[in-house]
């Protein structure tokens, strides 16, 4: 009976671990986003006539553009940084930072860091950057230090002012979280999505090989994460013995709140003098543009034969239309299914890891759980729980071969029976996913539940959560 008991707590908590993980996205409402520019940067015209970046400061061998700021040119032992002159009191937010690392090497150095910390980091050894830094450091790692062969890496550091980076081994020791992901030279620019919402970072990336600017995927989480109330947002970079040119094109925040709370009050309006003055000359401008079309239209009256004809379209035209929009609907659910996947593994992952580590470390004489669970049932739920990792896995790959098909198809840009076709593909794949965790579901129901009963549970939650996104799409049959 306490045998049975101890077991049922830990399937509870596991599962409860991955339901607020899978279904709190999906449930929550989305919090109001309100754009702060004294707080952001974007080309064009980003500099002004004086070298500066309007409510930014630069320090180091940061060189300000029209279109960018480089935060450090491809030369050996280079540092740059770019902070914000204010420190926002931002109970939630979002930064999304658009950049390049390029270099002719194959291998770069020595990386790019996206800072929030209670004071401005002046010049240091840490990217460019102060160490022992009081909040957070997302470090876009290009160079191996440690020799494990695991970057480029991005690695989510957390400091209260006490902690000292560890260089010699990639600060891995350190991370609360991390992702490898390979950032330089890549076709177009890459793009990162920080969120902190309810003292939980997310880290979402865009890895620049699409032009889409929402084709993200996930990368890192911590829950838990507690920062200074008030902060500044800083980029900051270095180069070593090998360098990179890190580019800056975009740095865009937006304050989050909460839904159902009131939405914080503007910095101010326009007094009405001068409102009034910007609506006269606005006025003018209008009133001289009417004037302009007018005589170009008396002096070019063969350039309007049959401007009524343009504003409709044809048969053909509206199909294709309504074609490509059920295609991009497709697409969206497809990368959102993919995302969900991403981060329920990289939990899963993690507690695997720590029931391993916990019979790992645990001494033959010790009291605990093993006491009232033997060690083949404990074995038993780790090759479960890696059974289910790796049906997932598969999975994952039939989306991304839909995925892969939906973007082949949208290219192809032909309409008839080709889309058609296409659409029947895409639907077999979405089968196939859903085929996959049915199977998934009836082999564990063979086993025993005795040792199975948190996978069970995740497995069938597994399902009914993909077929429900599948069937916002109108493919799950």
């Amino acid at each position: 009976m306490a045998v049975s008991m101890e077991r049922q707590h830990l399937c509870a908590v596991f599962i409860l671990a991955l339901f607020s993980l899978a279904a709190g996205d999906g449930q929550q409402e989305a919090p109001h986003r309100r754009f702060e520019y004294k707080y952001s940067f974007k080309g064009p015209y980003l500099v002004q006539n004086d070298g500066s970046v309007p409510f930014w400061t630069h320090t180091g061998n940061a060189i300000p553009g029209a279109d960018q700021v480089r935060i450090t040119p491809s030369l050996k032992s280079q540092k740059g940084a770019v902070w914000t002159k204010t420190a926002p009191s931002f109970d939630n937010w979002e930064v999304e930072v658009t950049f390049r690392v390029t270099g002719r090497g194959r291998i770069g150095a020595d990386g790019l860091a996206i800072w929030y910390t209670a004071s401005q980091g002046l010049e240091g050894n840490v990217y460019g950057a102060a160490d022992s830094w009081n909040g957070l450091g997302i470090f876009f790692d290009s160079f191996d230090n440690d020799g494990k062969k695991n970057n480029p890496m991005i690695l989510v550091v957390g400091n209260n002012g006490k902690l000292v980076y560890d260089h010699q081994n990639d600060g891995s020791t350190q991370a609360l979280s991390y992702c490898q992901r390979d950032f330089r030279n890549k076709p177009y620019p890459v793009r990162v999505k920080l969120t902190y919402y309810k003292k939980t970072l997310t880290v979402l990336i865009n890895n620049g090989f699409t032009p889409d600017k929402e084709d993200y995927e996930f990368c890192a989480k911590v829950d838990d994460m507690v920062l200074p109330q008030q902060g500044y947002f800083g980029i900051s970079a270095a180069t070593g013995g090998l360098a990179d040119d890190h580019d800056v094109l975009s740095f865009l925040t937006f304050q989050l709140t909460e839904p159902g709370k009131d939405a914080p009050p503007l910095d101010g309006e326009i007094p009405k003098e001068e409102k009034d003055k910007y609506q006269e000359e606005f006025d003018n401008f209008q009133q001289e543009l009417d004037k302009r079309k007018e005589d170009f239209q008396k002096d070019h009256p063969e350039a309007q034969e049959h401007p009524v004809d343009d504003m409709y379209e044809s048969v053909n035209e509206r199909e294709l239309r309504q074609i490509f929009e059920g295609q991009n609907r497709i697409h969206l659910e497809i990368k959102q299914l993919n995302r969900q996947l991403d981060m329920i593994l990289d939990e899963q992952r993690r507690y695997v890891t720590a029931v391993t580590d916990d019979i790992a470390k645990r001494a033959p004489g010790t009291p605990g759980l093993h006491e009232q669970i033997s060690q083949q049932e404990l074995d038993s739920l780790v090759t479960a729980q890696r059974e289910i990792f790796k049906q997932i896995s598969e999975m994952r790959n039939s989306v991304s071969e839909s995925l892969r098909l939906v973007a082949g198809n949208q290219q192809l840009g032909s309409a008839g029976y080709e889309n058609s076709q296409h659409f029947n593909d895409i639907k077999d794949h979405l089968h196939v996913v859903k085929r996959d965790i049915e199977h998934l579901v009836q082999k564990n129901m063979k086993s025993t539940r005795s040792s199975s009963e948190e996978v069970l549970l995740t497995s069938s939650f597994c399902r009914e959560w993909t077929c429900s996104s599948i069937h916002a799409a109108h493919v799950c049959t």
